[in-house]
């Protein structure tokens, strides 16, 4: 009589926007300070910026939600909505959207509307590869402020938060041991942590520092 194999499951890392997930640190308190008093933005207009993962996308859904605006991906920007939120307007990944001439319009649409901008990305507009001159200007007026890298407690924190998500029981002790050992970007952490839960349940044992090591290993090479 064959054995049925062992079905073995694991969590997606799904992300959640709620207010009350969000880790709050000395590394994007200037941030949230900008963030809580739209009314003060010079122009109505506010980019915020900083490394993957490191809660841009979370901030900027927390802003939506107290202020009744819209967020949208760079990458779905195609031509322009029938209709602006109007508590005015999210754009995620700048970077990512797929015209240049594209951004410029919804920017001008936003303004023709005077309507609140809020845009994201990785590094300051004004650092941006921009081709298009009068695009290149426009963001290099909007007040831009920065995430800085994560400190100890916040890694501390987020490490907890992703073992928490996944059901995960991890001694305090056990975790300050490996805290060392992990990489100080929230987005690689929270790949070490998703490719932990499927080694670990692969191997149908505990966590051990063979395999916290094992795994750290084989992730990819951190960018440039």
């Amino acid at each position: 009589m064959s054995k049925t194999p062992q079905l073995i499951l694991s969590f997606a890392d799904k992300p959640s926007y709620a207010e009350a997930d969000f880790i709050h640190a000395l590394s994007n308190a200037a941030v949230r300070a900008w963030l809580a008093r739209p009314a003060e933005w010079p122009e109505r207009r506010l980019a915020i910026w900083g490394e993957p993962g490191c809660g841009k996308t979370h901030l900027m859904h927390i802003w939506a939600r107290r202020t009744g605006a819209s967020v949208w991906a760079g990458s779905d920007l195609r031509g322009l909505p029938d209709r602006l939120a109007a508590g005015g307007i999210g754009i995620d990944d700048i970077e990512t959207v797929p015209d240049e001439t594209t951004l410029f319009h919804w920017l001008n649409a936003a303004r023709d509307a005077d309507m609140t901008v809020l845009i994201a990305s990785r590094v300051p507009p004004a650092r941006l590869p921009i081709r298009l001159p009068d695009l290149a200007s426009r963001l290099r007026a909007f007040t831009a402020v920065g995430i800085d890298p994560p400190e100890d407690g916040l890694l501390r924190a987020l490490l907890a938060h992703l073992l928490s998500n996944r059901q995960w029981r991890l001694d305090a002790d056990v975790q300050e041991r490996i805290l060392p050992l992990l990489p100080r970007q929230p987005a690689r952490l929270r790949m070490f942590v998703a490719r932990l839960a499927d080694a670990q349940l692969a191997a149908g044992g505990r966590v051990t520092l063979g395999l916290v090591k094992e795994v750290l290993d084989g992730l990819p090479p951190e960018d440039g």
